[in-house]
């Protein structure tokens, strides 16, 4: 029999189980929302309840003992660097668990377990409302009962305040209107002198860059034809060479025909020369 046993077993044996609660613990503590089954967050919320109230003193004890449920250095310290100051001020019941249906499958009641003070949707602290109070003029009050006339009169009074101060309101919101046109137009037009000094800070970029591309085309232009001039003198150099050479040897064809007319002159002259005296001795 089971009589006295409180303990939701959750279809698991001990071991599984402490080390199951001891993770989502440290997953709570991390993500300060998970989302689980019903059980499991009853099972949870009871053992990690304890382990938060043991947080709010910062001690090497409470640390140590802690760590000996959660075996986690990074979660013992956010929690105690996080999670500690902001639920100081709670005396119990850091949790809440919020029903969010049936599990698709199995129909398991599924729900979210949060801490408290890490949601600011359901937190209690309430905003003050600020209600504007109307001055209103007329008789003291006193604890004789008014006329008729006396009520329309205080009524028409208090109309005519309310009226105004309306009337104030008003204006007050067209001059606010006002003041905020005027400093959007402020801002729209420092917005456009600095789109203009981008601008032309970007064209003066383009211009370098262009004015950089073409001055290198240039110098790869001006390489090309001090290249192109220089093969020219070359060329020219050696035709001129050639040309002084075949001068030199037309020259010196000429001086070899020149002499061997002057040789065969010379041999006709002496040739000549002697035909009369061999005819004189054959005679």
């Amino acid at each position: 029999m089971r009589h006295g046993d409180k303990v939701n077993n959750l279809g698991r044996k001990s071991s599984h189980r402490k080390a199951m609660i001891s993770n989502m613990a440290c997953s709570l503590i991390r993500h300060k929302r998970i989302s689980t089954t019903i059980a499991k967050a009853k099972a949870l919320k009871v053992f990690v309840e304890p382990i938060l109230t043991k947080s709010k003193t910062d001690s090497t004890h409470s640390r140590r003992v802690i760590f000996s449920y959660l075996q986690d250095k990074e979660i013992i310290t956010e929690l105690f660097r996080e999670v500690a100051p902001k639920i100081s001020s709670r005396n119990g019941g850091y949790t809440r668990i919020i029903k969010t249906g049936f599990r698709v499958g199995d129909n398991a009641e599924m729900c979210l377990i949060e801490l408290v003070d890490f949601n600011e949707i359901y937190s209690n602290e309430s905003v003050k409302k600020t209600t504007r109070r109307s001055r209103r003029g007329g008789a003291k009050k006193t604890t004789e009962p008014l006329t008729d006339n006396e009520i329309t009169e205080e009524s028409f009074e208090g109309d005519a305040v309310n009226s105004q101060e309306m009337v104030a309101d008003v204006e007050a919101a067209e001059d606010s209107e006002q003041e905020t046109i005027e400093v959007v137009s402020e801002e729209s037009v420092e917005i456009a002198e600095e789109t203009s000094e981008l601008v032309a800070e970007d064209s003066e970029q383009e211009t370098m860059e262009v004015i950089s591309e073409e001055t290198v085309e240039i110098a790869e232009e001006t390489s090309e034809l001090v290249a192109e001039v220089s093969e020219v003198k070359e060329e020219v150099s050696e035709e001129i060479l050639e040309e002084i050479s075949e001068e030199g040897e037309n020259e010196e064809t000429v001086s070899d025909s020149s002499e061997n007319v002057n040789n065969e002159s010379k041999d006709d002259d002496i040739d000549e020369s002697e035909s009369p005296e061999e005819e004189s001795k054959n005679e």
